[in-house]
């Protein structure tokens, strides 16, 4: 099960406070680990962070998950051209899988270790150049699209980053739209951030409308998505001092030239990192 999956199975999307930053917190940590070693990511998003199954479940017999999950369902492998036999290597059926999730509020801290998964999109700055980014729409680095001559590195993992901290504390995506395109995007980043870079706006001229969208500052997004709807689900709310170095944070690592975003390394020193996130990951370690 995924991020991703457990919001999606929750009427609410939310995840409790202590679970929301230790989930942050790994995510952290796995990115600078990845980046101390040389290596982007390439594709962070919530869909690529999965729960590890608790020992419980791992330890569970043959017969006892049949008991509690069901008999194997086999689903036949069907050609689209109409021959009956699959080719070579492919096998003649399937097996539905079991869904062993939960909604994301009811996760709780020792259930909340994640993988970070999918390094199919994974580069090395250093050994090969990389220009067009596969990551989704909605949390795709600006750059990507108003330097396309210029390298992605390190910084557009950060942008990606920051995106998808905010998706796992909050109950909606920072922006929004299922079928957007690019101008949309940029739309909803300069409602959010305000005006593009000089260079960024000569190259692009007016093919862009800033009043498409509303703007609405980080923080009254972080009211309204984060506090308003954990006070509406009857969750416990983030505290002022927390919610000012969080939003500190993410300010710093959303900023539209890649060059003015943290490093992986610092964002783990980031005071909300060191006095929140951090430590109810490190409760996780102590209970194994």
């Amino acid at each position: 099960m995924s991020v991703s999956d457990a919001k999606k199975e929750s009427w609410l999307s939310l995840f409790q406070l202590e679970v929301a930053r230790a989930i942050a917190a790994q995510l952290v940590i796995a990115v600078q680990y990845i980046h101390s070693q040389g290596f982007v990511h390439g594709d962070l998003h919530r869909g690529n962070l999965l729960f590890l199954p608790s020992r419980e479940f791992t330890e569970l017999s043959t017969e006892a998950i049949y008991k509690e999950y069901g008999e194997p369902e086999f689903e036949p492998v069907n050609r689209l051209d109409g021959q009956k036999l699959p080719p070579a290597g492919v096998p003649e059926y399937g097996v539905v899988p079991i869904w062993p999730g939960e909604a994301s509020e009811n996760i709780t801290l020792p259930e909340s270790r994640i993988l970070l998964s999918d390094f199919g999109e994974a580069f090395s700055p250093a050994q090969e150049d990389k220009f067009e980014s596969h990551t989704p729409l909605l949390i795709r680095p600006p750059e990507a699209r108003f330097e396309p001559t210029k390298p992605l590195t390190f910084s557009s993992d950060i942008w990606s980053l920051a995106c998808t901290i905010r998706d796992i504390i909050a109950q909606k995506t920072l922006f929004e739209g299922i079928m957007t395109d690019e101008d949309d995007m940029t739309c909803q980043q300069i409602g959010l951030l305000g005006p593009l870079p000089t260079e960024w706006q000569e190259k692009h001229g007016e093919s862009i409308h800033q009043s498409k969208y509303l703007n609405r500052s980080l923080e009254d997004r972080f009211k309204n998505t984060v506090q308003q709807a954990r006070i509406e689900a009857r969750m416990p709310s983030f505290k002022s001092d927390e919610q000012y170095a969080l939003l500190s944070m993410l300010h710093s690592m959303l900023c539209f030239q890649p060059e003015h975003r943290p490093s992986a390394q610092q964002v783990l020193e980031s005071e909300w990192m060191v006095k929140w996130a951090l430590p109810e990951c490190e409760k996780i370690r102590n209970s194994q």
